[in-house]
């Protein structure tokens, strides 16, 4: 009896009960396939990065005794899908049972679900080993209830495992959330850690993946890729997030700068998203830091909260409402996205940074996704299935099951609040309160119309103005839609004539 089990490319856990022991009548299979590069445009950096590390994690089977057969993308053979391989590979190696772990995209679970009913008993799926809730865990909790808020899910989270308590099962430091402590702008001191990631050359790499026809965008750095290949890469990355960047994490979390492209983040979302590293190690280690006295318990929880309520909270919205969260459109939002999403080459000294890091980096941290680029967008009404399939495209840590929940509901309001409990929608102010990015902007950060207002300011009364049957109810909206209705008649009209001119005009603004 020989046994294939299929890993795909985000199921990098050397860890994993599969190889415990060595068994000969076992065949590990790994594939790189059109079917993964081709279903949205990826970052180039997106396809290096998983691809290299894949081939890593095939010699590192190899080299523990395991049998490994690997389907390169020039490989002849390839056919290119995940059905048809698997066809070919049991055929091949006479496989009378089929194995894999629990994919976390919808359409991949859908499609190998869908192969192992073919086959019958003699298929199975069995679980990553990797989160710390189980896909319908939050749908479980929030039964009944008809909002969900992601810190009832992220208290419970805390008390089932056991983190950040004191021995009464309360909160240590007397309370769940430090946010209020983790939204101060970036000085410039503490200098941004130096970036320690080695860096890999990928040419030949990158040579077999273009010269089989996988388009891409953004830089490949295929001479200097800094993301980890492997399991102690990414713990060494872990290593120096805990010595040079956590104590300061909490602080400078929000913040944004010209000066610094990733300040004090800890960039361990790509290996924590392809399970090189467990979310179960990383959140020990960290709260050891704060137990330690090394780092405050504000950088601790701030961090802790997006690992262990974030990840896996959207994680459950996800596998909760698909199918069909991805075509969630509630605000009507169709234009399309202008063309420097791909080229970074926009007036917006905001966008040009946060836009053009991405293309340079594959990364960006989640206020740039969501308050710079995402708020733009929302604004000026863009269509949230193109944005989705950008942010999809354009991260190295984007994978659907964390990546849509984030765009198309947090970010988009596209599910019309079921994430949000308000759009996240801002003018110039809160850039520039958070960043720098306004200093030496051809645009006028306080201007409301004229050529040089800044185009986040009418936008955002406009966007208010526009939708206000569908948000003017909403209680953490009253505010500016007090202010709104206090607005001269003539004021009003301008902002709208203004965002309107705006939208027209988006390729050149």
């Amino acid at each position: 009896m020989t046994v294939l089990r299929l890993i795909l490319g985000d199921q990098l856990n050397p860890h994993h009960r599969w190889f415990d022991q060595v068994d000969g009548a076992v065949v590990y299979t790994l594939m790189e396939v059109r079917q993964e590069t081709d279903y949205v445009l990826h970052h180039a950096q997106k396809i290096l990065a998983i691809f290299a590390a894949m081939r890593d994690f095939a010699r590192h089977l190899r080299a523990a005794g395991h049998r490994v057969d690997y389907l390169a993308i020039d490989d002849p053979a390839n056919r290119q899908a995940l059905p048809a391989n698997l066809d070919l590979l049991r055929d091949r190696h006479g496989a009378t049972a089929f194995e894999y772990q629990a994919p976390d995209e919808w359409r991949l679970d859908r499609q190998l679900a869908d192969y192992a009913r073919h086959l019958g008993p003699s298929a199975r799926m069995v679980d990553t080993d990797h989160f710390l809730s189980a896909r319908d865990t939050a749908a479980a909790l929030f039964q009944g209830r008809r909002r969900w808020l992601m810190e009832h899910f992220y208290r419970h989270m805390r008390r089932v495992h056991g983190v950040l308590l004191e021995p009464d099962g309360g909160p240590v430091g007397g309370q769940w959330n430090f946010d209020h402590d983790n939204r101060k702008p970036w000085p410039g001191l503490p200098a941004e850690p130096d970036d320690s990631r080695p860096r890999h050359d990928h040419g030949v790499l990158w040579r077999a993946i273009t010269a089989a026809g996988v388009g891409s965008f953004g830089d490949p750095m295929a001479d200097r890729l800094p993301w980890p290949l492997n399991r102690a890469e990414a713990l060494a990355q872990l290593d120096a997030f805990l010595a040079q960047g956590l104590r300061h994490f909490g602080d400078y979390q929000d913040a944004m700068s010209i000066r610094g492209w990733r300040l004090f983040h800890s960039l361990l979302s790509f290996a924590l998203n392809t399970k090189m590293l467990s979310p179960a190690e990383v959140v020990a280690r960290v709260e050891e830091e704060w137990r330690r006295g090394v780092a405050p318990l504000p950088a601790v929880e701030g961090f802790i909260r997006q690992i262990l309520g974030w990840r896996e909270y959207v994680r459950g919205v996800y596998w909760a409402h698909m199918p069909g969260y991805d075509d969630r459109n509630a605000l009507g939002h169709d234009l399309p996205l202008p063309s420097w999403f791909w080229t970074g080459q926009v007036g917006m000294r905001c966008l040009a940074h946060a836009v053009g890091q991405s293309l340079r980096h594959a990364y960006a941290h989640h206020i740039q996704r969501l308050m710079v680029i995402g708020n733009f967008a929302l604004l000026a009404g863009l269509d949230p299935a193109a944005v989705h399939r950008w942010y999809l495209g354009v991260y190295i840590d984007a994978f659907e099951w964390v990546e849509l929940p984030n765009t198309l509901g947090m970010s988009q309001f596209a599910d019309g609040g079921l994430m949000a409990t308000k759009p996240y929608v801002s003018g110039a102010a809160y850039i520039d309160r958070m960043g720098d990015y306004c200093r030496g902007c051809r645009y006028d950060r306080k201007a409301r119309v004229g050529p040089r207002a800044c185009p986040f300011n009418a936008l955002y009364w406009d966007f208010l103005d526009r939708h206000a049957a569908a948000l003017s109810a909403n209680p953490r909206l009253a505010l500016p839609y007090r202010q709104l209705a206090r607005m001269d008649p003539a004021d009003r009209k301008a902002l709208r004539d203004q965002a309107a001119d705006t939208r027209r005009r988006l390729e050149t603004i």
